[in-house]
């Protein structure tokens, strides 16, 4: 079984490795954008290691992380501001959805996401907010996300859709 836990401090430097593997230079989130993401809102980082019986304990293969807004939409200003993180929120947004490509497609990425969606939920939360690529929709939507269209996001000079769960 994986372990799913909350980030900490010292997770920083395998959080960049992850997040670079995973995306191009303009989509990746910088080393300045997840340390103060990490500083203000580690509660929102969803790590995963893969089962400690193989020996990997300590390698981290997939996270997901985003802040909590009262704004209903995904803006490409919170990518880098992690100061719009507020805890009482109603959205839980998400920013990134990694896994490392050799871990890929074993389900570790839906595991994150069914548990940052559960602790929306109990928390309180109204819903949950991403933007995606459209060959994704599909599988975004299979945890209950409905598409809201072409969003204005530019980031990274990529067309992204918006996804928005609600509860």
């Amino acid at each position: 079984m994986p372990i799913i836990r909350h980030a900490m401090p010292g997770d920083l430097p395998a959080l960049i490795r992850l997040e670079s593997a995973c995306f191009p230079p303009a989509e990746a989130a910088t080393k300045e954008a997840l340390s103060a993401r990490l500083a203000a809102y580690p509660n929102h980082f969803w790590l995963l290691f893969p089962d400690s019986s193989c020996g990997e304990e300590a390698t981290l293969v997939s996270f997901v992380d985003g802040f909590c807004t009262n704004c209903a939409d995904l803006e490409d200003w919170m990518y880098e501001d992690a100061t719009g993180h507020d805890e009482s929120g109603r959205w839980q947004m998400i920013f990134g959805v990694n896994t490392h490509p050799a871990y890929r497609r074993r389900g570790f990425a839906g595991a994150l996401l069914r548990t940052a969606i559960e602790e929306a939920r109990t928390d309180g939360r109204a819903g949950l907010v991403l933007t995606c690529k459209q060959a994704l929709i599909p599988w975004y939507a299979s945890f209950g996300f409905a598409c809201e269209g072409l969003s204005a996001s530019v980031h990274g000079a990529v067309s992204w859709y918006q996804m928005r769960l609600t509860f």
